[in-house]
């Protein structure tokens, strides 16, 4: 069974001066409750918990589950560097009610593929809910090959990958090798010729502010009309273009801004839009009608 086929959304964390602006949150949860997103990827990169206390992380946790449980897949970002730490976040979500985990490949110290198969078997070992592989090397500097992917799909409960890696011929051959697992597109860009090879369906930044569209063009593509799909592919670049003008999710989280959504801060080292880009932004979600 796949977690999900269509638009996982990678939300974005609302904040206030003092942890996670619980209203804003609960305002996002049902937007995409009501507007067609498919799954809740939290704390994934959009979700900047790289800068978020451990309290702040179990809060999102406990609101998400607590209003999509039962409605869409709740999935947690667990990633990290440290397999022990990564090991116990992921026992906690799955015991708070995860379905799904989101794994990035460890960064920084980066993994021979003997550890990275390590890394993921002892998070499978630990757990029993499907596991999502994370592959972002623009981030992580490491690129899981086509071969140690396949290597990692033979641990019981790795079941699908992100692919963000933006390489169109290694995902054709995950594709090939890897027939087990579920591919999930990662780029917003590329969300059609990965469903063109198998793929069945994205984790989505631009999916923040247009849900119904990015879940409308994956299921029309999957229900086999391709060039209605490709055509809101191709109309829906603009948008994903502007929405990674700077690094994610400042861009993603200043368009919710706009829309009136009481984000708050983009907390350091990511800090506020440039002027120049923030108008192009503002610009281009007054022509998609966004506000």
């Amino acid at each position: 069974m796949s977690i999900f086929t269509g638009s996982g959304v990678a939300l974005c964390t609302p904040f206030t001066n003092e942890g996670i602006n619980e209203k804003t949150l609960r305002e996002l949860i049902t937007f995409h409750l009501n507007n067609g997103s498919d799954a809740l990827v939290i704390l994934g990169t959009t979700g900047e918990p790289s800068t978020m206390t451990e309290e702040e992380k179990l809060h999102v946790i406990t609101i998400t589950v607590e209003m999509a449980k039962g409605k869409l897949p709740v999935i947690v970002g667990t990633g990290g560097n440290n397999t022990k730490k990564v090991v116990a976040d992921s026992v906690r979500a799955e015991k708070m009610g995860a379905d799904a985990l989101l794994v990035v490949t460890p960064y920084y110290n980066k993994a021979t593929p003997k550890g990275l198969y390590l890394h993921y078997k002892a998070i499978s070992d630990a757990v029993n809910i499907p596991i999502i592989v994370y592959n972002v090397p623009s981030r992580t500097g490491l690129n899981v090959l086509p071969e140690t992917l396949a290597k990692l799909a033979t641990i019981e409960n790795v079941k699908a990958v992100k692919e963000a890696s933006g390489n169109i011929s290694q995902i054709a051959e995950v594709a090939r090798l890897c027939p087990m697992l579920d591919i999930y597109s990662g780029n917003d860009d590329q969300i059609t010729p990965i469903l063109a090879l198998g793929g069945i369906g994205v984790i989505s930044t631009i999916a923040n502010v247009v849900p119904k569209q990015v879940h409308d063009m994956v299921t029309m593509f999957l229900e086999g009309d391709i060039k209605g799909s490709s055509k809101m592919q191709i109309g829906l670049n603009p948008l994903v273009n502007v929405m990674f003008s700077e690094v994610n999710p400042i861009p993603a989280k200043t368009s919710l801004k706009l829309m009136n959504y009481d984000m708050g801060e983009i907390r350091l080292p990511l800090c506020e839009m440039e002027d120049s880009t923030k108008a192009k932004l503002t610009e281009t979600l007054r022509e998609y009608k966004l506000i």
